[in-house]
């Protein structure tokens, strides 16, 4: 499933995938002023993942305090760095860009989390390394905003360590 999925995913054309980026980032600016979000861990787009650049430099802008996922070790939840957009990145040992001079922090009250794929129950199909899961289950958990394209919902059964996340925004829906 994660192969057709990740498929469909890069084989959207250019010009959707700008459209759609730009309605789920709005969805995105919208949900924050809304919930009054002032701190934000965020994502770095990988695989054709939504890239929500734009809203993250006017979440900044704001006064946001955003952050990036970082790997430190494998089998262990993400620890988060302090980013600020535009600032120097470097690609860590999985070939993800992080911020070149970590400034490590507490995880994040809200966090985007990119899906691969979604189910009705709003649980997320990743990429298999249960990074976001071990996050999601320490304490204190965060508020999570699942970001995804529609075209990826998918029918699948949660497993025994996924946890839901609060919500999952698309470029049509907020779930």
């Amino acid at each position: 499933m994660r192969k057709a999925l990740l498929a469909a995913r890069r084989a959207l054309p250019d010009a959707t995938r700008v459209t759609w980026d730009a309605a789920i980032a709005q969805r995105l600016l919208d949900w924050s002023a809304q919930e009054n979000v002032k701190e934000l861990g965020v994502y770095w787009p990988l695989h054709g993942e939504p890239d929500l650049h734009g809203a993250y430099a006017q979440l900044a802008a704001r006064g946001v305090a955003l952050s990036l996922p970082v790997v430190l070790e494998k089998h262990a939840p993400l620890a988060f760095s302090h980013w600020t957009p535009g600032e120097p990145m470097v690609k860590d040992g999985m070939g993800v860009a992080v911020p070149a001079r970590l400034r490590l922090r507490p995880a994040p009250a809200t966090l985007l989390v990119p899906c691969l794929g979604f189910n009705t129950e709003r649980y997320r199909l990743g990429y298999g390394g249960g990074y976001y899961d071990r996050t999601l289950a320490a304490a204190p958990r965060p508020r999570t905003l699942g970001i995804a394209y529609a075209c990826l919902a998918a029918s699948f059964p949660n497993g025994e360590y996924d946890i839901a996340l609060d919500h999952i925004v698309t470029e049509g829906d907020l779930y």
